[in-house]
């Protein structure tokens, strides 16, 4: 990647000093130098960050000193609607998943991974890329009844669906995509940039986890998300 052509810094938000340097080295292996990275080890600290300029990416982890990192990525998302968000994270419960990918993340990864997968989910996030852990997907399939959820996951407690973690704004581009409508109809539809409709269907791909429009909306409808035409 030509970093020249990446005009905004990353943020990266973890309060483990040995996993920031880690991922300062997949940055690099990606193409941000050092001097592009902004480091923040709590959520104020990347707030104060965030509130000084944009970012063409950023990697934020759940367990932080002064909160969940979700609450975080919900105020990042608000404050910049186009930022690609990756969670980085050692936690990886259903709940903790469901409120990340509800708060707006465009993926979610797990720390073990090793850093040539970590640099190929960057990779794939800046092309407009949702990847989700291995692990994490099927997680969430066992949550949406999709999969075999396993001893471990059938004595977790009972947490919110996943049709209940979608906006209200991608619901409603959800039913634009059931009534067959393109990309462009849709932003020319409900008045917003055909970039913003790409970015809310890439992360219902992710909430969902599926990979097609068709999918998607089976998915919705049978979760009782949309009703049938």
């Amino acid at each position: 990647m030509d970093t020249a052509a990446t005009p905004f810094p990353v943020l990266v938000v973890d309060d483990d000093p040995a996993l920031l340097e880690r991922l300062c080295r997949v940055l690099a292996a990606v193409g941000f130098a050092r001097e592009g990275l902004r480091l923040a080890s709590s959520i104020r600290e990347a707030q104060v960050l965030a509130l000084e300029q944009s970012f063409a990416l950023a990697l934020v982890d759940l367990g932080l000193p002064d909160g969940n990192g979700a609450g975080l990525v919900r105020w990042l998302r608000l404050r910049e609607a186009e930022l690609p968000i990756l969670v980085v994270t050692s936690w990886s419960t259903e709940a903790q998943i469901v409120d990340a990918l509800g708060a707006g993340a465009t993926g979610y990864l797990l720390k073990d991974r090793e850093d040539i997968e970590l640099e190929l989910s960057i990779r794939s996030t800046l092309r407009g890329g949702a990847p989700i852990d291995p692990f994490v997907a099927r997680r969430i399939l066992a949550l949406s009844g999709l999969g075999d959820p396993g001893p471990d996951q059938a004595a977790s407690a009972p947490i919110p669906s996943l049709a209940e973690s979608l906006t209200e704004r991608e619901t409603e581009i959800l039913g634009e995509v059931a009534r067959g409508l393109g990309n462009r109809e849709i932003a020319e539809a409900l008045g917003i940039s055909r970039h913003t409709v790409e970015t809310h269907i890439k992360r219902v791909y992710a909430k969902l986890a599926v990979r097609t429009r068709t999918a998607a909306v089976h998915a919705a409808r049978t979760r009782g998300l949309l009703r049938e035409p």
